[in-house]
């Protein structure tokens, strides 16, 4: 009976590991954002729908929507070597972005975890050209 406790709590904590985050991607607030994406070089990614993206995105990024097919043969012609700061509307698609481009050997991966709706709420300016 015991060596089934054990078996069961190993197994559940196989399956937490599992589940947890292997990015090498930071979770920025709006603010730690801004001042990221302000260095140079670095690379804003907007991964909503091109709608999305159309109607006000921040200054300077590129649009990759990470829930169609070809968000991976799109991010594999980037830059590997390059610093990222990648941003969607509430933080979920962008999480799902970074683990992507971790997977495919993005190293400098930086997300904004609650998105745009609160880089809005913070009073930063999208651009729509």
């Amino acid at each position: 009976m015991m060596m089934k406790k054990i078996f069961a709590f190993l197994a559940s904590l196989l399956l937490l590991a599992g589940c947890s985050t292997t990015s090498s991607a930071k979770n920025l607030d709006t603010m730690a954002f801004a001042k990221k994406i302000a260095e140079p070089h670095v690379v804003v990614l907007d991964v909503r729908t091109p709608g999305e993206y159309m109607s006000g995105h921040i200054q300077g990024a590129i649009n990759i929507d990470v829930e169609t097919s070809h968000f991976e043969s799109e991010i594999t012609k980037l830059d590997k070597s390059a610093t990222y700061a990648v941003y969607c509307r509430s933080g979920r698609r962008s999480g799902v972005a970074v683990e992507t481009m971790h997977h495919f050997g993005f190293t400098k991966l930086f997300n904004l975890s609650s998105g745009v709706n609160d880089w809005l709420a913070n009073g930063m300016a999208l651009v729509t050209n």
